[in-house]
């Protein structure tokens, strides 16, 4: 079997928070051979902070500036596959380095879904203190455009383990 990505050097993972990115980026980076990041990791690394803390001392723009940074020098790497954070393709440029050098994977998940996965969560600036189920659907609004440009959109309401075959059995050829 052979990997059918279109010669582009990388798989990227995109959708909103709570899509299953890191799960399945893990998960899949192990059963094809390749290296595995979480861009908002890197960032918190280079940072020497978390996210929560990041928009809360330096602001989301310092935030949008950095993740640039982060994914598009990963982006230049070979075989290796990357958690997209969910706001990263509103970047024009991260937009066409991975166009270029990735292909891309839209982990598409409905909304109600989401709220559930995310209910409890206290480290997403984005969401803290909010409605989830208004700032999901206004986030999901401004993004969904560029989800769905994405090589590939899967549907990934199901397991860990589906998600991924799925994933494998489209982006490999016999």
């Amino acid at each position: 079997m052979s990997l059918s990505i279109n010669n582009k050097l990388n798989i990227t993972l995109c959708g909103m928070m709570g899509s299953g990115k890191t799960a399945i980026g893990k998960s899949l980076a192990n059963k094809i051979n390749y290296k595995f990041f979480d861009s908002d990791k890197l960032i918190e690394k280079k940072a020497k902070k978390s996210i929560k803390d990041i928009f809360n001392e330096d602001g989301e723009l310092f935030f949008r500036n950095l993740e640039e940074q982060v994914i598009i020098n990963l982006l230049y790497e070979k075989n290796i596959i990357i958690s997209l954070g969910g706001g990263s393709l509103a970047n024009k440029n991260i937009r066409k380095l991975i166009k270029k050098n990735s292909y891309n994977i839209y982990l598409q998940v409905k909304i109600d879904i989401l709220v559930k996965r995310l209910k409890n969560s206290k480290s997403r600036p984005l969401i803290i203190n909010k409605d989830l189920n208004i700032i999901l659907n206004e986030l999901m609004e401004k993004r969904i455009k560029f989800y769905q440009k994405a090589d590939l959109i899967i549907d990934n309401q199901n397991s860990l383990n589906e998600s991924v075959k799925k994933i494998i059995n489209n982006i490999y050829y016999e």
